[in-house]
Parts: structure tokens; C-alpha cells; sequence
């Protein structure tokens, strides 16, 4: 990736005239475009940056110029290590290590679509609720009781004496969480202990970012854009 340059005489100001960035590193896919999330939490944060779906990049004006340039380096460190190739040396690299069969451990888990919750302060399942894994909706739980070891090595350590059991969750609709209320402050240490919040505006933008990028691709997958 190569960061655009200011022309000469260019005001900084121009909302016409903007540094164009490809989604070749922003979009998840199973062909040469690799997806990377810091890329993208990166842009996020430079003021006035858009994602123009039709064109299928993101658009920085050059008033955000300068907060592009200092961003720059995190933005294409993570590029370049989304590249195809440099994954599969990275995998190759720790093939067979602990290191690999901790992601992979990692990844069956995370597959299962279950969260520890106090067995005694269980989330509500009308609403969006914060976790450490993200904003999601709880589905239920059989009150199967959570294993200390697997809770502490993917999720968070366990209260001293508590007792948790396996809720079942999944992601948000789009619609169920642009109406979703936030919080008015962030999770005090009690909350974040216990795991689970009602989440704050930021945790809620980002998972409706999250949900409408999904959306776009569902659409797109199905021949509807």
C-alpha cells in the first residue's frame, strides 16, 4: 500500500479532492483481497472517512490528510501482514508449535457460540448485551456449568468462588441494534467481572458497522447489489 500524496497548492480542506484507499486490504474473502480488521478500525478513527460501497473503497479527504499520514504506518504493518503470502508463512511457521494449536483451540471455541455467565446474574435475552467477545444476543442456557480452565484461557478469569454456566448467543440484527438503547457510562470493574454489560454507543457502533458490512455481503453474494 502507498500513501497518497498532497498536491501542491491542494487546499486541505477539499472535500472534492480525496485520497482514495483500496479495499484490498479491508474486505474479508476467500480471494486475493485479505481482510484486516486494525486496517479498518484504523480508517474508522480519521475523521471524515467513508466507505463508498459502489466504488468499493474507502475515501479520506485531504482536510483528514495529516490523521492519515500518522496513522499510516499502523495501517500498512497490518496490511502487509494480511497478505496472503505472509499468512501462510506465519502458519507455517508455527505449525505443530503450541502456539498453533492454541489458535486453533482458540478458533473451535469461539466456533461454539457460548459465553460463561454468572449462574446466579444471568443477562437478560431481550436485549444487546456487552461481553468480552463483542456485542451479541443471549439465546439461552441448559445450565451446563463452565469449566474454570477453558472460561479463564478464552474468556475472562473467574470471580473467586463463583459459579458459571454456558449461555448460548448470537449476533445482532442490524434493525435490533440500531433501536438498542446504550448505556450512559462504560462498564465499572463489577460488570467487567462479572462479563457481561449493557453496552456503550461506541460498542453498539461498531457492532452495527459489523452487521451492515455483513448485510452488504450476504447481498452481494446473493446477485442483490
Amino acid at each position: 500500500m502507498r500513501l497518497p500524496t498532497r498536491r501542491a497548492g491542494t487546499p486541505s480542506n477539499s472535500i472534492r479532492s480525496r485520497a482514495a484507499i483500496s479495499r484490498q486490504h479491508l474486505r474479508r474473502s476467500k480471494s486475493v483481497h485479505p481482510y484486516s480488521r486494525t486496517v479498518v478500525n484504523e480508517i474508522r478513527e480519521i475523521p471524515y472517512a467513508r466507505w463508498e460501497a459502489d466504488r468499493r473503497l474507502w475515501t479520506v479527504p485531504y482536510r483528514s490528510f495529516d490523521e492519515l499520514r500518522r496513522r499510516w504506518p499502523a495501517i500498512e504493518a497490518a496490511a502487509e501482514r494480511s497478505e496472503p503470502e505472509t499468512r501462510k508463512a506465519r502458519r507455517e511457521a508455527i505449525r505443530g508449535t503450541e502456539e498453533d494449536e492454541a489458535l486453533k483451540a482458540r478458533t473451535r471455541e469461539r466456533r461454539c457460540k457460548r459465553y460463561p455467565v454468572p449462574a446466579d446474574d444471568r443477562p437478560p435475552l431481550t436485549r444487546a448485551i456487552g461481553t468480552h467477545v463483542g456485542v451479541v444476543f443471549f439465546i439461552g442456557t441448559d445450565g451446563e456449568l463452565v469449566d474454570p480452565a477453558t472460561m479463564s484461557a478464552f474468556y475472562f478469569p473467574m470471580n473467586e468462588g463463583g459459579e458459571y454456566v454456558w449461555a448460548a448467543w448470537r449476533p445482532g440484527a442490524l434493525e435490533e441494534l440500531v433501536t438498542t438503547w446504550p448505556a450512559r457510562t462504560p462498564p465499572g470493574q463489577d460488570e467487567l467481572n462479572r462479563g457481561w454489560w449493557i453496552p456503550t454507543l461506541e460498542e453498539l457502533r461498531n457492532a452495527r458497522r459489523d452487521a451492515k458490512s455483513k448485510r452488504r455481503a450476504r447481498q452481494r453474494r446473493d446477485g442483490k447489489v
